[in-house]
Formats: structure tokens, sequence, C-alpha cells
């Protein structure tokens, strides 16, 4: 018996649907990423670069390909994925997290061509991530995350605004996306929740309560409707000109505070880093943290705990009386500036070629 396999896309048997062009069979896998899977739009957005620099890659043998110009996926080959890797990480310059999104891309990818009958073939599916370092997070000391939130000063309905926004990030464990993304109807101060959409449109419940849940109510209520103009929206955070306030917004207020207390090139996950890692300090179940952040894999919410173990060991030099015998400094003789400087653990969410679109953390 003669097995003929059909296209997906337009129900044509497999030979012709050969001749479908390569970017139409992208736009379709974005579009499945998008609508069939959730994933977020900064997640298409990084997937549909990965996957242009993949084509042009292909059909331009000056950029690498050891061989004739690729007019269809199907005649991609293992060692054409071995190839693009080298160019990004060598002509590209990708950063090891980087690579392995690409990577991870590219196999998402040629899955669902061959799933839809688009290939006969897989050429990733031997094909490993690159592994990624383990670098820590950058986390504030809690006096660090109380100077900062004071930055913010004044009554002023971009003060109050601030402020919150602050407070939130830290309180809550909130992504920036998230945070922008944040409606009047999901946040319910009374029953002490508000309700988040996170990576993948998948929603989860947030604790929100004190500090945070103080400087928002009074944000709503005294800096708010100024800032709304009159205008009808649902975003809880506004700009000036009383729109829904963009991530880059969120950056800019971010750095400014950090700045003011000493640490350059702050970035808002660090709270969210700080937010866990104090959580995880105070005594709180690893298990409430990953819920909370809206981790999928509990992997993702153990680096915390080598940031706990470093903390633990730096307390111990410098405390015990017998831990610095071989000549590491002790406690009286901490430099000073230890407490105005997150880690040297690189930012996960730098932006760039060197970083993945959105930090798994």
């Amino acid at each position: 018996m003669n097995h003929v396999l059909y296209c997906a896309a337009n129900g044509s048997p497999y030979n012709e649907c050969m001749s479908i062009p390569m970017d139409e069979m992208v736009d379709e896998y974005l579009s499945h990423l998008s609508v069939e899977r959730g994933a977020s739009v900064l997640t298409c957005r990084a997937y549909a670069h990965d996957l242009s620099l993949y084509t042009s890659f292909l059909s331009d043998p000056e950029l690498g390909l050891k061989r004739a110009p690729l007019d269809s996926f199907d005649a991609v080959e293992r060692s054409d994925i071995i190839a693009f890797e080298d160019y990004l990480l060598n002509v590209k310059e990708y950063a090891a997290s980087s690579l392995a999104r690409s990577v991870s891309c590219l196999k998402s990818f040629h899955k669902f061509l061959v799933r839809e009958n688009f290939c006969q073939s897989n050429p990733t599916s031997t094909v490993t991530l690159p592994r990624k370092p383990q670098n820590l997070p950058d986390v504030l000391s809690i006096e660090q995350v109380e100077r900062l939130i004071d930055t913010v000063e004044g009554d002023d309905p971009r003060a109050l605004r601030d402020r919150a926004i602050l407070e939130v990030l830290y309180g809550c464990g909130l992504r920036v996306s998230e945070l922008c993304g944040l409606d009047i109807d999901r946040i319910g101060g009374q029953d002490g929740f508000m309700i988040v959409m996170g990576k993948g449109a998948k929603e989860r419940i947030v604790p929100f309560s004190g500090a945070a849940l103080r400087a928002c109510e009074r944000y709503l209520a005294d800096g708010r409707p100024a800032l709304a103009k009159g205008f009808a929206t649902s975003a809880v955070f506004l700009n000036r000109r009383g729109g829904r306030l963009s991530r880059q917004s969120v950056f800019k207020l971010v750095q400014k505070a950090g700045l003011a207390i000493g640490v350059a090139d702050l970035h808002p996950h660090s709270l969210r880093h700080s937010c866990a890692t104090h959580m995880l300090e105070g005594g709180a179940d690893l298990r409430i943290i990953q819920d909370m952040l809206g981790h999928s894999d509990i992997s993702t919410t153990q680096i915390y705990t080598h940031v706990q173990q470093n903390h633990i060991r730096e307390e111990y030099l410098a405390a015990h009386p017998r831990a610095n015998m071989d000549g590491a400094p002790g406690r009286n003789s901490r430099s000073s500036a230890s407490s105005d400087a997150p880690s040297d653990a690189s930012s996960a969410e730098a932006e760039g070629p060197k970083a993945h679109a959105e930090d798994a953390l």
C-alpha cells in the first residue's frame, strides 16, 4: 500500500507541498506559536528574528553555508544546523543564552514542519541544546531596596505612580511585561491578591498586600485620575498622555532610581530576583515562590538557593572567628561599598543580540 503524506497548510499531497515558499512556512509556524501555543509577543518577535536569520543563512552561501544555497527546509541536514550555530556564535557573537534560545527555536520549528507534513525529516532531532552558564541573578539587599523606593519623592501623580511601580515590582515579584499589562479589574486589594497574565498567556494569582498595596491604593486614588485625563482605559499604570505605560518607561525609571543609590544599570528584573531571594531567606517554601513567580519548572526557581548559599557563606566568613585564618577579610575589614551594589552576576534580561527575548526567571 502506498502511503501519501498530505500538507496541513492546504491539504495537498506532500510532494506538492514542497513548492510552498520557505517564508510562508515560517509564517505558518509563527501563527501556530502565537495562536495555538499562546506565546508572548516578545517570544514571537525573538523567534521571528531567529528564523529570519536562519532562512537568510540557508539561502546565502556567503554567510557560511558550506554547500549550495537551499530553497527548501526539507533539504536541510544536521551539518547545516551546526554551521548555523557556528555562524551565530562566531559571526553574530551570540551569548550562550541567546544561542540556546535560537537552537530551541529551530528544534521547535522543524518539529512543527514534520508534524504538519511540510517536511519528511527533522535535521534537529539529534542536535543538543548548548549549555547555558548558570549565572546568579543580581540581587539588592533589603536596605538597598528601601533606599531605592525612597528615591521617589513628592505627591504629584507621576511620583505616586513611580513609587507604586517600584513597590509592586519588588513586593509582588512581577516581570516588567506583567506590570505594564495589569488592568484595574485584576487587582483586588480587599482580598489581598492580583491576577497576573504571565508567559504563554498563563494567568496566576499573586499576593498583593502591605507596602505594595498601600502605594497602589494611593496612586489609584490621587495619581491615576490625573494621568487618565478623563479617558477611559483599563490599564493600571499610565503614561503622561493617559495611555498604558511602556516597558521602556519602567526600565528608565528603575535605572534612574538605581543611579540615585549608586547602582549603575539596574534592571527591573533585579527587583524580581530580590523579592524571591529575600522570601527564601525569610523561610518561604521554594514551591510557594515558584507559584508566585510563575515558573513552570522548579529548576528555574532553584537558582535562588544558590544566591542564598552565597549569602550564608559570606556571613560565615565575616562572623566566624576561625573562618579567616587564611587571611580572608573578616567583618571589620568588609568593604562598605559591598552593600551599595548588586552581585557581579550579569543580568539575564540584557538587551541586544547577546540576550534572549525574555529571561526564564
